[in-house]
């Protein structure tokens, strides 16, 4: 994830704008909301993705044979999404202090960067599901010879070396600073000059977002046409009504996830771009002041979701990963259990992400 809301309190903003400060209203009422509700949500954002992420990881851990491709990036994004969620309750109990951060320099570096790794490393393996899904369901003959696990492998270390390599500012300039007008010592990034920041805020904006969820929706919607294109076929031939219906879940399904993604995310961007905005003083005044840093508390919060409910909305979905789950925990349940609910595997079909053809490979 980004260099979040949470994170960009405008510390440096209220202060930089310290002698108008009489003229704005009192928000006392609205800021005792944020600090009783965001922290009970992080919270249990927290507990619900690490359970999801932690099993997710116990599968494929566990599973018989070798991970396939796509399983390779979704194992990489449960990793991703867990080191985010391990740094959520520090998050929480610094909001909680009402911004007062108790647990010293270290933590302050490494728990901003490790949210900032996950940003960058999540939406590029997003990416990358999104290039073998389209590989997989629209260019199925055409790239066999591009897509092995030794490359998805390499290009999961890419990501992640990518991903280091941005969130090294947000570990070098993260510093816990005294602000004696709120009587706190706050967890805050602290550039070397106004530039840094504006800077920041554009790579946060353009490689942290613009231009991986372009590629996103892209691939996506690609492959929604190529799979509406066969169903088209298959009606002109005559085909059996299941094989339509199979391939009309399947583009629901990979639309859902579109929407999800930026249903998520888009609104933090947003209000990261409008404090770059605020930063550069093309917008101005109280109202816009408190608009964002109210704004990027409550998207933030939203964009918490993204790695709680990555787990439902690409794994869990699928019929391939939940028979990968019974298997797994079949060895622990004793032979003569019975296992009544196993039928669930049979039901799941109907709702897998991916034709009948294994998707996986």
């Amino acid at each position: 994830m980004t260099e979040t809301s949470l994170l960009n309190i405008s510390f440096s903003n209220q202060s930089e704008k310290g002698s108008n400060s009489s003229f704005c209203p009192d928000l006392d009422d609205w800021w005792n909301a944020v600090y009783y509700i965001v922290p009970k949500y992080i919270n249990t954002v927290c507990v619900i993705g690490m359970f999801g992420n932690i099993f997710v990881l116990f599968v494929y851990s566990l599973q018989k044979g070798p991970l396939k491709i796509a399983e390779i990036y979704l194992m990489n994004l449960a990793v991703a999404d867990l080191v985010f969620l391990m740094g959520l309750p520090f998050w929480a109990a610094n909001i909680r202090n009402e911004f007062n951060w108790p647990f010293g320099s270290f933590l302050c570096r490494s728990t901003s960067a490790s949210i900032s790794l996950n940003m960058y490393t999540s939406i590029y393996l997003l990416v990358a599901v999104s290039v073998d899904r389209y590989l997989t369901l629209v260019h199925t003959l055409n790239h066999r010879g591009i897509r092995s696990r030794t490359i998805a492998k390499g290009i999961c270390l890419l990501i992640w070396f990518f991903g280091i390599l941005l969130s090294i500012p947000v570990f070098m300039f993260r510093t816990v600073k005294d602000f004696p007008l709120w009587n706190i010592s706050a967890c805050t990034l602290d550039y070397p000059t106004p530039s840094w920041k504006i800077a920041e805020k554009l790579v946060l904006n353009i490689v942290g977002f613009a231009l991986p969820s372009t590629a996103i929706i892209f691939l996506n919607f690609s492959t929604i046409r190529s799979l509406q294109k066969k169903v088209r076929q298959r009606r002109a031939l005559s085909k059996t009504d299941c094989k339509r219906q199979k391939g009309t879940k399947a583009t629901r399904l990979i639309l859902t996830v579109v929407l999800m993604f930026l249903f998520c995310w888009t609104p933090h961007h947003f209000f990261a771009f409008l404090d770059m905005l605020y930063r550069t003083e093309v917008i101005e005044g109280c109202f816009w002041g408190e608009l964002i840093n109210f704004g990027e508390q409550f998207s933030y919060m939203l964009a918490t979701t993204n790695s709680c409910i990555n787990p439902i909305i690409y794994v869990f979905v699928g019929k391939y990963f939940r028979q990968k789950a019974l298997e797994v925990f079949s060895q622990f349940i004793p032979c003569g259990f019975p296992l009544k609910w196993v039928s669930f595997k049979e039901m799941s079909s109907n709702f897998s992400m991916f034709p009948v053809r294994s998707s996986l490979t």
